[in-house]
């Protein structure tokens, strides 16, 4: 199974919904990186991937994006061959 990094808040439903479409998947462990306790963690992300909001997911070296870009990867039937590699 892949690596799966996810930049994530506290109280953030996106955040709830990409960590139940990953766990359905079959992924059990999501390295999870803080952004709202820690503003250097913030920055971290932004400069990564050159947006604001969470979750902003990677499977491996693979920027996934957000939830709505992960279901959309799902719908395509392009996840589980990414979470597979």
């Amino acid at each position: 199974m892949a690596r799966v990094l996810m930049y994530t808040s506290g109280f953030c439903p996106y955040c709830a919904q990409a960590e139940r479409l990953l766990r359905s998947k079959g992924v059990e462990e999501i390295e999870k990186i803080r952004i709202d306790t820690d503003p250097q963690l913030r920055s971290e992300m932004m400069e990564k991937t050159g947006r604001r909001t969470v979750p902003q997911i990677y499977i491996d070296d693979f920027h996934v994006g957000g939830c709505d870009d992960l279901q959309a990867l799902d719908r395509e039937g392009k996840l589980d061959p990414l979470l597979q590699a």
